[in-house]
Parts: structure tokens; sequence; C-alpha cells
């Protein structure tokens, strides 16, 4: 495995990965699950801004807690490798099988999804897929071109984005008029908070998804004992206070029982103190947005991809472990963007990313209890980064995992919870899979 992956040129330093970040996280959470949210609440805003807090900090236990086991571990393939080293080489195989089968293609597809909705006011709704399918295709033929190029585009479309966020956030709070609640209530009339905090988390975590992703690329980073920490525990730390303050300028410009009709409360938000112009310069920031945050998802789930064919575990592996002349596994990148393209054919936004959240939320939970682990079995490793106020951060960061999971399948209405069954049936298939191909080595 080792050898592998020295074909894989060390490129990436510590802004890239932050970008990689910054720029996979904040794409369409932000600018859509705000309308998820409050319906999920009824109108009521003080469980969404909650949410958002309680959601921000599960992300950011996890973020320092993965960082240990990533810098311990830097290779490519994030927690498919890290999963495989510590518990059993089946399991990191479930893990990367349902990262390449449901989570990376399912984000790509929605994004493209999305950007064909944002752009179908000026080409109608019946080009909303083929825009789907020529954004993903054009990001697989970008991505192909080398890592330095993928790391460039996400550097670029993360300034982009934040420029729109930041004058929301600021002539939000001094346009609008204010006086709607931001805090009270908490839920609206006939909702139970528990089960509302499970639904809101799930379309929160959505919209942080993403701070993994690095993880992936370490194999590919200058100096990931250093720069991989700061890249997830930093992005993590910016996209928290960014979407904090932008929740309340929303709520500042629009209370929450409207904004829960309202599909792009940025651009609402926007029209309200900006006027048309503005809607659509932040319709731009937002489609510019999304295509930056489908970009960093091909570029770390074709890693997964060929992290997985140089273990000889997936069919095809040798078609798809073979670097091109620019050192990319150009063969996973175009399975991720074919099989996103297949998704996309669903047109279901809201779908496909409930269903991508729920099925790497099982896996984030076993590897944070990968830190716990290796302590004990491995106390005499040297550790460049160790997570801070341990056991107490890690064993946080397994209950909120197991708290995502649990609540779609006990918590939450039928349709989330057949989606859960049907994420956990189609991962397990990979290990019929895996039997097989192993079988026939």
């Amino acid at each position: 495995m080792e050898n592998e992956n020295k074909g894989l040129k060390k490129e990436l330093g510590v802004s890239a990965a932050m970008a990689v970040v910054v720029g996979c996280v904040i794409g369409a959470g932000v600018f859509f699950k705000p309308y998820a949210i409050y319906q999920a609440t009824g109108g009521a805003p003080g469980m969404g801004m909650l949410a958002w807090i309680v959601g921000g900090l599960v992300s950011l236990f996890g973020a320092l807690t993965f960082a240990e086991v990533a810098v311990l571990i830097p290779k490519t393939g994030g927690m498919v490798t890290y999963l495989s080293e510590v518990y059993d080489p089946k399991l990191g195989f479930l893990a990367g099988w349902m990262q390449v089968v449901i989570f990376y293609p399912a984000f790509l597809a929605g994004y493209g999804v999305k950007v064909g909705t944002e752009l179908s006011t000026w080409i109608g709704d019946g080009l909303v897929l083929p825009v789907a399918m020529a954004v993903i295709i054009a990001l697989v033929f970008l991505n192909t071109l080398g890592s330095k190029t993928a790391g460039n585009i996400q550097v670029v479309s993360t300034v982009c984005k934040l420029i729109p966020l930041f004058l929301l956030m600021i002539f939000g709070f001094i346009l609008g008029k204010g006086g709607n609640p931001i805090f009270t209530p908490l839920v609206g009339a006939g909702k139970s908070a528990p089960a509302v905090l499970g639904s809101t988390l799930l379309a929160v975590l959505f919209a942080f998804e993403g701070w993994t992703n690095v993880g992936a690329l370490a194999g590919e980073m200058k100096n990931p004992g250093r720069d991989l920490p700061r890249a997830i525990v930093g992005g993590v730390s910016i996209i928290m206070a960014v979407y904090f303050v932008i929740n309340m300028a929303y709520l500042w410009v629009i209370p929450a029982d409207q904004l829960m009709n309202l599909e792009s409360p940025a651009a609402a938000v926007a029209n309200a103190i900006f006027g048309q112009t503005g809607g659509l310069l932040i319709k731009i920031g937002i489609i510019i947005s999304v295509i930056g945050a489908a970009n960093g998802f091909l570029m770390s789930g074709s890693r997964v991809a060929y992290q997985l064919a140089c273990d000889r575990t997936l069919p095809a592996s040798g078609w798809l472990s073979k670097l091109n002349s620019n050192s990319i596994p150009a063969g996973s990148v175009i399975l991720i963007g074919f099989l996103a393209c297949l998704y996309s054919l669903t047109g279901q936004f809201d779908f496909l990313t409930d269903l991508a959240v729920f099925s790497c939320w099982i896996f984030y939970t076993l590897s944070f209890c990968t830190v716990i682990t290796l302590r004990r079995t491995h106390p005499e490793w040297e550790r460049k980064y160790k997570v801070p106020c341990y056991p107490v951060i890690p064993l946080l960061s397994i209950v909120g995992g197991l708290y995502v999971v649990l609540s779609q399948i006990f918590l939450s209405g039928h349709t989330a919870r057949m989606m859960a069954f049907g994420s956990i049936g189609i991962t397990l298939l990979g290990l019929p899979v895996y039997l097989l191909v192993k079988k026939s080595k």
C-alpha cells in the first residue's frame, strides 16, 4: 500500500488543504438548509439556532478527534485506512464502499442538481439535469489535470463564496429591520424537541459536511503532521463562526416562520436588503460556492476509490489505481463522476444529501473510537498532535455521532427511517463484493 502511494505528488500545503475543508463545507447547506431546518421546527427559530451550535460543536469535537488519527496514519484514503489498520480490513472496506457508492456520488450529484435548479430561472426546468451532468463532467475533466489544479479551484471558489457571505452578515445587521425572534420559541406547537433536534441536526451536519475530506488527502500534503490539524480545526472553526452569524443575519431580516417557506433564503435576504440586483449577485455566489463544494468532494472521493483499488478490493482495481501523466488516478475520478451522473437522474437534492450524511456518520463514529483504541494499544507511538481534553472530547464526539445515527432510526418519521435502513443495506452489500474480489485474487 505504501508503494502504491509513492506516485502521488506531495503538492498540497496548509492553505490548499484548509480550502478543501472550507470549500467542501461551505457549499449548499448554508444557503438552502435553513428552509428544511425551520420546516422541522414548525417555524420556530430557537431549535434552529441551537442546532447550528450543537452541530458545530459536534463537528469541531469530531475534527479535533479525527485529526489525531489522521496525523498518526497520514496515508491517502482517510478513514478507510484508519479503520482497516486499527480494526479490520473488512470494516475499512465497508467504509470505503459506502463512500464510493453512496457518499461522494450522492453529494456530487446533489450539488450538480442544485446548480441546475438555481439556473432554472434562466434556462428552464427542462435543462436542470443536463446542466447537472455538464457540471459533473467538467469537474471530472479538470480534476484529471492534477491535484494542484484541483487545489487551485478550491482556493478561488472559497474566496468567491466568502465575499457574498460576509456582505450578507454585515449588511444584514445594518440594513435589516431586526426585531424578529432569534432564540425563542424553541419549537412550534405540537413538536417534540428531541425529535426536532434529530431532524435539524441531519440538515445542519449536511451544512458542516466535508471537514474530514482533507484527511483523505494526507498522502499528497507537504507536511501532514503540522498542516493537517491546522487545516481541519482551523477550517471548522471558521465555518462555525460564519454559520452562526449568517443565520442570525437571516433572522434579523426575515423571521423563521417565513424562512421555512423559502428554498433559497440567502437570495431572499439579499433581495430584501439589496434589491433584485443584490439577489442576483448572491445567486451567482451560491452557484460558485456549490461548484467549489462539488469539486472538493470529487477530489477527495476519487482518492478513496484509488486507495481501495490499490488494496485490490474493488472490481477493475488495475484501472482504478492507475495514475495518469499528471499523477492523478483518472479512473477513480471518472468512476465517482459516472456514479454521480446516475444519481443526478433522481433530481432529488434533499434525499441525496440526507442519505449521504446518515451513511457517513456511522463510520465517522467508528473513526472517533480509533483514537481511544490507539491510545490503549499503542501508547508508545509518537503523536505530533494530541486531541485536547482527552478522553472527554473523543467521548463527546462518539455520543454526538450515536445520537445522529440512532435519532434517524428511532425518533424520525417513516421516510427517514426507510432511508436509514436503505443506507445500511447498500453499505452491507459491500461485504459480498469484498469477499468475491478477494476470492478471485
